[in-house]
């Protein structure tokens, strides 16, 4: 089995076979493009060396995954949805997580982008605005004036 070098932003390498590296669309495209027998690591410059390695890990325990099928890939996953190998995997720091979101996107890692957001919904579900700006920290940058105005034009959107 072919083995491929993934470099991170800040020079790590990691050696990880063909099956683990093609679970990122990205790199399995790249590797269409320029053979599997690269000489040279795939650089990733947007991912730093400890995300990769989160990243890597996810891609190894998922490796063996059937791919989704067509239904699938159109079914939202609900907090139940999710494995329990998962949700410990994505029980990490607001950081962690925002980084590894970033990640999966800029790989095109479909199920783990999915995790990572579904898990940022789970932690807004059924708070309010303030209570969202909190876990966040996000700051209020809006006059009252405008705050009610915006509530207004979006009252539909409120639970009632």
């Amino acid at each position: 089995m072919s083995k491929i070098i993934l470099k991170s932003q800040d020079g790590q390498e990691f050696t990880v076979t063909k099956t683990v590296a093609c679970q990122s669309a990205m790199i399995k495209n790249l590797i269409g493009d320029f053979g599997e027998e690269a000489e040279h690591p795939i650089p990733l410059p947007n991912v730093t060396g400890p995300i990769l390695a989160k990243v890597i890990e996810y891609a190894d325990h998922h490796k063996d995954d059937p791919p989704p099928s067509g239904d699938d890939a159109q079914q939202v996953r609900t907090s139940e949805d999710i494995d329990a190998w998962d949700a410990e995997f994505i029980n990490v720091d607001q950081g962690t997580l925002f980084e590894l979101i970033l990640a999966a996107n800029y790989l095109d890692m479909k199920n783990l982008l999915d995790l990572g957001c579904k898990n940022v919904a789970n932690m807004i579900k059924g708070k309010s605005v303030e209570e969202i700006r909190k876990t966040f920290n996000i700051q209020n940058d809006f006059s009252p004036e405008e705050e009610e105005q915006i509530r207004r034009e979006n009252a539909w959107a409120e639970d009632r």
